[in-house]
This record gives C-alpha cells, sequence and structure tokens, in this order.
C-alpha cells in the first residue's frame, strides 16, 4: 500500500515534535515552537489552564494538538472563582476548533441558563483573549488584521509624565487626604479637592489630567465637586459614582461640560447600550478582561460610535490586557486614549515596543503580538490577596472604593 503524502500540518507537527507525539508528547510542551497553520488545516482544543497569581491576576491558557498556545486575563476580583469557572468552560472548548472565536462567545454566553455578571463575563473575557491569540498566531498575523485593522499603528497613552517617554496625559484618584466617601461632604473637603488639583495642574503644565471618583463618591458630593473644579479643566471626570443607578449619572452629566467617563463596573454591550442611551458619559472605558473581551469590546465600539463617542479602555492589569487592549485600539475607528499604556511588565519575555512621544506603537506579532515567560509567572502564582472592605474611619460604617 502506497504511503499518505501528508498535508502541510502533518508534516509540520512531525518536524516540530519529532515521533514522540506519536506516542503521547504533549503537543503544547512549552519547548515546541509551533508555526502558522493552513486555514483548511484542522486544529483542536486539547488543554485549558488557569494561574491565580499573589497580586490576584488571573490568566488563561488554552493549548492546541498544533502546539499553538492563547493567552488571556480575567478579572482581578473574585480571583479564585473567575479561575474555577474558567475550567468548567474548557470543557466545552476541549476538542473543538478555536479559530471561530465569535461562535464560542456565543456558545458560552448563550450556554448557560443565567448569563451575564462581573465573573462570568470575566471568564469570557479571558478565553476571548486566548482564543484570539490563537488564531492570530495560526495565521501569523495580529488579531488586529483578523478585525479589518490597522485604523492606527501607534495608541495614545495616558499614566504618568516623563520627558523620555513624552507622556503628557494622567489621571488621578487619590487628590485629597481621602475619597470623598461620606454622603455629603462639607465646603472644607471641596475647598481641599479645588485647592489641591490647582495645585497639580501647577505641577504639570502642559498635561492633560483626568480626576478619577472611582465610583466612591455619594452624588450630592459629586454635583459639588464637578463644579467646583470646572474653572481648573480636568481632562474628564471618571466614575462620578457608581454605575448601578445609571440615571443618577446621566443626571449629573447634564450638569457640567467637562466629559464624564464611565465603564470599568460596566460589563457586555447590554451594559454600555444604557450609558449611550441615556447620554450618562461621553467616554466609554470596558476593560478586555471584564466586559467580555477583544469580541465585545469591538463591538461596543461600534454602538459608541453612533453617538460619537470614544473608547479608552480601562487598565489595572498585566501584559494581556494592555496588548488586548492595543489590539482593539488598531481595529476600531474610534480610540481615544490606553490608560497605563505606559507601563511595562515583568511577566513577558521580550518587551512591548517603547513609548515614544506619548504613543505605544501597536505589537505586530502574531496574536496579542506577546510571549509570556512562564518561568516568571509561576514565581509569582500564589494566593491572592484578601478581600478587604473600607470602613469610615469616624464612625466604622462601610463606605465604597
Amino acid at each position: 500500500m502506497p504511503h499518505e503524502i501528508p498535508n502541510r500540518r502533518s508534516w509540520l507537527k512531525t518536524m516540530l515534535y519529532g515521533t514522540g507525539a506519536l506516542i503521547g508528547l504533549d503537543a503544547a510542551s512549552p519547548t515546541a515552537k509551533a508555526a502558522p497553520i493552513s486555514p483548511k488545516d484542522t486544529i483542536k482544543v486539547t488543554k485549558l489552564e488557569t494561574f491565580v497569581l499573589k497580586n490576584s491576576w488571573v490568566f488563561v491558557k488554552i493549548h492546541t494538538d498544533a502546539g499553538i498556545t492563547g493567552w488571556g486575563e480575567m478579572l482581578k476580583d473574585d480571583a479564585k472563582a473567575c479561575a474555577a469557572g474558567a475550567m468548567e468552560v474548557g470543557d466545552y472548548l476541549i476538542g473543538k476548533d478555536p479559530r471561530p472565536v465569535v461562535h464560542h462567545w456565543q456558545a458560552i454566553h448563550r450556554g448557560a441558563f443565567y448569563r451575564g455578571g462581573p465573573i462570568k463575563t470575566a471568564i469570557q473575557s479571558g478565553i476571548d483573549q486566548a482564543l484570539w491569540d490563537i488564531a492570530g498566531k495560526c495565521y501569523d498575523v495580529p488579531v488586529y488584521k483578523l478585525l479589518g485593522g490597522p485604523t492606527r499603528d501607534k495608541a495614545l497613552v495616558y499614566g504618568t509624565p516623563n520627558e523620555k517617554t513624552g507622556v503628557k496625559h494622567m489621571k488621578v484618584s487619590k487628590w485629597t487626604d481621602r475619597r470623598a466617601h461620606k454622603y455629603l461632604e462639607g465646603n472644607k473637603f471641596v475647598e481641599e479637592a479645588v485647592e489641591r488639583f490647582a495645585a497639580l495642574r501647577a505641577r504639570y503644565p502642559g498635561v492633560d489630567i483626568a480626576l478619577d471618583f472611582h465610583g466612591a463618591v455619594q452624588p450630592t458630593t459629586a454635583s459639588l465637586l464637578i463644579k467646583a473644579l470646572e474653572h481648573l479643566k480636568p481632562w474628564f471626570y471618571e466614575e462620578v459614582v457608581q454605575a448601578l443607578n445609571v440615571d443618577v449619572m446621566a443626571d449629573l452629566a447634564k450638569k457640567t461640560h467637562i466629559p464624564l467617563a464611565t465603564g470599568e463596573r460596566i460589563f457586555t454591550k447590554w451594559g454600555f447600550r444604557e450609558i449611550l442611551e441615556k447620554g450618562a458619559a461621553m467616554i466609554l472605558q470596558p476593560d478586555v478582561n471584564y466586559a467580555g473581551g477583544i469580541t465585545e469590546l469591538r463591538l461596543i465600539a461600534g454602538m459608541a460610535e453612533a453617538y460619537y463617542a470614544p473608547l479608552a479602555p480601562h487598565n489595572p492589569n498585566g501584559p494581556c490586557s494592555l496588548a488586548a487592549s492595543l489590539q482593539v485600539a488598531a481595529c476600531i475607528p474610534n480610540f481615544l486614549v490606553q490608560e497605563r499604556g505606559d507601563r511595562e511588565h515583568d511577566l513577558l519575555a521580550e518587551p512591548l515596543p517603547p513609548v515614544k512621544n506619548g504613543y505605544r506603537p501597536i505589537p505586530t506579532g502574531p496574536g496579542l503580538g506577546i510571549t509570556i515567560d512562564e518561568d516568571k509567572l509561576m514565581d509569582e502564582v500564589g494566593e491572592p490577596r484578601e478581600y478587604l472592605p473600607q470602613y469610615d474611619a469616624d464612625d466604622g460604617s462601610v463606605v465604597d472604593w
């Protein structure tokens, strides 16, 4: 019987893994260097892993039988719940082709009776990033090219003003000795906030400075602060109140000409629909680790474009979060700025392209465009930070933070 001519993928597997692949050598071995595959070749998910770090970051790694792996990140709160939930979704993914990413997004979302919620959507977000990472690596292109980009080749960032990086945009969340957590702060607090912010403006001339209320300010105090600070021309106000009652935020938006931004605690297109329809914010800040991943951020951006609203993705987390956000920036027209886009990450095997003149070049490598240093990551695996409610120092009552 004549031997069959191996297809391209079979040949690649033999070259990459040798005959050991035929006797059970894990095709996802970290020592194996995966190569792009043909769109006609088959590829299946073989394993899913999660990693909870001591700083509460949660990573997910998806393996395939082609030796190609994908990485993503999830919500840093409720870290153990996110990690465990992702493993349950792994039961659905194993054995399936990872490349129809949007199909998997819908299956994970609609396959459960109870949909949405912060933990469920965070699980989806991390898996979505990892699947896009795999898809880009399969075809040897960055994710943004699979989504119609590039719309730009670099992303404006905000972080720490710096002559070397040229960053001239920043945000501050602590601009008084404490956050305004009482139901109605007095004039002394408001005057202190104005004085401190004025000093900050003087310290950083020529820098746009946003003010983050962090959802910790009650509406009664927020209404005083947004008017008292207007003359100092903040870049924008972020999370002036919690987004649980969108009507309250919409009312506050009408009281100031300073743009309001929100989104870090809002998930999926359905959550942002109400923000846009009610005019509660002019700048949307979805988190790629929480709002539904790359797939959902692209759809949220499309909705926002109809309202002439830009995206400024939220990013308090690690390298996958930043890299995935930059991929989104490169495939949407209405990107504004990337939070903490000047931050470098020790968990990367190779650094991201450096920030220059206030802009971070979009990673052009396949997938998310980054490589995780797994040894460094494993050194950080451990118990996440403990759950810490915040209290009023005066009366001991629980407050927002």
